[in-house]
């Protein structure tokens, strides 16, 4: 895992936990800060991430938005062109697109449209990714549609220390920053040290060292990578695990690095295959790893189907440690 800076005794928590943590720590240490978003007073949020913040907060710093995506995160951007540091949550990513008009043409573009005179200190916050039989509108990956733009921060916390620590460092960013958190990670429980604190968030960590092929993966797929990982050691297969942490900006140096030292690679994306971020990543490991590589990149991905509803159908849908440990053998020419 990732290290940290300050460590004590480890307590035991969830992930849900760990952002909870996030934004109370964030409120503490600014009184600038405050959240807001659908549900996210009174009934602690939909996936009960800031259950009790309003308690010990109040209304004002915890505040309860309308139905109207384009219109909270609107005031989200006004807020902190205005001085604040807004964190504003979107329940889920599909919402993201009813605000992706302030997103992409407000806070994104505001810096280069004013000649560097304002910036957009704006941290938003939604939940992704299948795997709770959320169905068809419920179930998107839709990040690396957001890591295509300019302007922006794209994170993909996996870990419950970047759970924990990314929010801080983002909302010192000058410009916006969007975290998605992988809706199958909110019940995950583990250690943290009870003193964990922020993280930086533009670079990628290597979760396991390998050496004849790079798994590269983010969010919810990083822990399937690591079961693909195992499963791969009981047949003398090394595998290298990146997780990337950050989608924009993309940290090319640690990906390259691991490309060159296995010379095979698999991506592993939540997202749909067709115009996705597995092939911006694939791209550039062709472009500045060709003569490097033993065989072409391989990608596991969700399935070009809206997700479904029945479970055994979303399971068979999206990457799942199976068909990542194909993925690996079909790369090193094992079958798959």
């Amino acid at each position: 895992m990732q290290q940290i800076a300050d460590r004590s005794e480890p307590v035991e928590l969830s992930y849900r936990e760990a952002v909870r943590a996030a934004i109370r720590d964030a409120m503490i240490r600014d009184e600038r800060v405050f959240l807001m978003g659908e549900d996210v007073g009174r009934y602690g949020g939909c996936y009960a991430v800031s259950k009790g913040l309003q308690a010990e907060f109040g209304p004002e710093r915890i505040r309860d938005a309308p139905l109207a995506e384009s219109g909270f995160t609107g005031a989200g951007v006004g807020a902190a062109i205005a001085g604040m540091r807004p964190i504003v949550e979107l329940m889920t990513v599909n919402f993201s697109l009813l605000a992706l008009d302030q997103i992409l043409n407000s806070a994104a573009t505001l810096r280069h449209m004013s000649g560097n005179q304002f910036g957009v200190p704006l941290v938003i916050r939604m939940a992704t990714g299948a795997g709770r039989q959320l169905a068809a509108q419920h179930s998107h990956s839709l990040e690396g549609w957001y890591a295509h733009i300019p302007g922006i921060k794209v994170l993909a916390p996996a870990t419950l220390e970047d759970a924990r620590g990314m929010l801080w460092t983002a909302l010192q960013d000058p410009d916006p920053v969007l975290i998605f958190e992988n809706i199958v990670l909110y019940n995950m429980m583990g250690k943290l040290a009870a003193d964990a604190g922020p993280v930086e968030i533009a670079k990628a960590a290597v979760r396991h060292a390998g050496r004849d092929v790079s798994l590269i993966t983010y969010g919810g797929s990083l822990w399937k990578t690591l079961e693909a990982a195992s499963l791969l050691a009981a047949e003398n297969i090394e595998a290298e695990v990146i997780d990337l942490r950050s989608l924009r900006p993309l940290d090319d140096a640690t990906i390259i690095a691991s490309v060159s030292k296995t010379r095979r690679a698999v991506i592993i994306d939540e997202g749909w295959r067709s115009g996705g971020i597995s092939a911006e990543i694939y791209a550039r490991i062709v472009e500045q790893a060709f003569w490097e590589l033993d065989a072409p990149p391989g990608r596991v991905c969700s399935e070009e189907t809206p997700i479904p509803y029945p479970r055994h159908l979303e399971q068979a849908a999206i990457p799942q440690a199976s068909k990542i440990v194909a993925a690996a053998k079909s790369a090193l020419g094992r079958g798959g």
